[in-house]
């Protein structure tokens, strides 16, 4: 198939292995239009029911006193962190090597807040307590993401984070939660947000990833520290008119799907032992401890790719359009995130599909 081929067959899927379904602007739209009541009056730069309802209610669920809503967590995050260091009079903060703010956000910590980023532990482990007190830095705060991401969804016990919290409460040391993916931790830990969140300073969760929103996050702790997020926010040009649109969409998406997280962990568990029968492929972590996983592919990724493109054209299935590059050219990477649509597929029909990706 070419290229032009390949790109019809996927914008022809009607089911989706990865996350979930793809909608196009007027399914959206007519999602939020579902989800307003006919009395509901729309927020205006951060004030109004709409909003401050919204986020009095995911800070109660984090257990943290105040929320604000912001647009995104490259907003909210260094916002949290500038904070911290500002109350600190220390600019260091210590991070994992594959955090979002070093890999995907342009240094923004340094060229908008003057902030000096330390990177701590190795890539492809998770953050360990020794990693921070091998920093030979003081430093005002660290962050830890929930799962890591980058590598395979991975989370430490809840034994060690505990551990970690002690240790920099006793040095004086800001603890911030990076949940991009938190809603999906719950199942693992099998606590409630409150409880992992009591561990940390302040904490920022996401909407549009494992809840599927249209975009959106809060960050939530002390009053005081929410307060002067604000400003912050309205520094940055994320005070918007109104954000109506997004906390309408993450407000249905939460309620929607916050409940399903154990149900896309136990078929994240399923999936994975599925593709581990096929000896060209291995997942990490082996058994997941989120609804995701690292699917490397082992052979000729250019065979595995034009299978997936014929699935699409014949079955109308999106399994995956390209394989990530890695340092090996024999081996590709896709990242799997359970969710809606790959509840309908049964254990049979995952093998069958794989078995047609990796034997065709």
């Amino acid at each position: 198939m070419n290229n032009e081929e390949i790109k019809n067959a996927f914008n022809q899927c009607t089911r989706f292995f990865n996350s979930h379904r793809s909608v196009n602007l007027k399914e959206e739209f007519l999602f939020l239009s579902a989800n307003v009541s006919d009395d509901e009056m729309t927020e205006m730069y951060g004030s109004g029911k709409c909003i401050e309802d919204f986020e009095n209610a995911v800070a109660d669920i984090l257990g943290k006193p105040k929320g604000v809503f912001m647009i995104s967590g490259t907003m909210a995050q260094p916002i949290a962190l500038r904070i911290w260091s500002d109350r600190k009079k220390n600019p260091n903060f210590g991070m994992h090597p594959s955090s979002h703010l070093e890999l995907h956000e342009q240094k923004g910590y340094l060229y908008l807040h003057n902030l000096n980023g330390h990177l701590l532990g190795e890539f492809q482990r998770m953050l360990s307590l020794d990693d921070i007190k091998n920093c030979p830095t003081k430093l005002a705060a660290v962050i830890i993401e929930l799962p890591q991401r980058e590598s395979g969804g991975i989370l430490p016990s809840f034994e060690e984070l505990m551990g970690i919290s002690k240790w920099c409460r006793a040095h004086d040391v800001i603890l911030h939660l990076d949940g991009a993916r938190l809603w999906e931790c719950g199942p693992y830990y099998k606590k409630s947000y409150k409880e992992i969140c009591s561990l940390f300073d302040s904490v920022y969760v996401s909407f549009y990833k494992g809840l599927g929103a249209m975009a959106g996050a809060v960050l939530a702790g002390p009053e005081d520290f929410i307060h002067e997020a604000k400003i912050w926010q309205r520094r940055q040009g994320g005070n918007l008119y109104t954000l109506a649109p997004y906390i309408i969409s993450a407000r249905a998406s939460m309620e929607m799907r916050l409940g399903r997280m154990e149900a896309y962990y136990e078929k994240a568990k399923e999936v994975a032992s599925i593709l581990s029968s096929f000896d060209k492929i291995k997942i990490i972590p082996a058994v997941p401890q989120t609804n995701m996983m690292h699917i490397f592919f082992h052979g000729d990724l250019e065979k595995f790719e034009q299978a997936s493109a014929k699935i699409a054209q014949e079955e109308k299935i999106c399994i995956f359009r390209k394989l990530r590059p890695t340092d090996d050219t024999n081996i590709g990477k896709w990242e799997l995130a359970v969710g809606d649509d790959l509840m309908n597929f049964s254990t049979e029909e995952i093998h069958r599909i794989f078995n047609k990706i990796i034997n065709s």
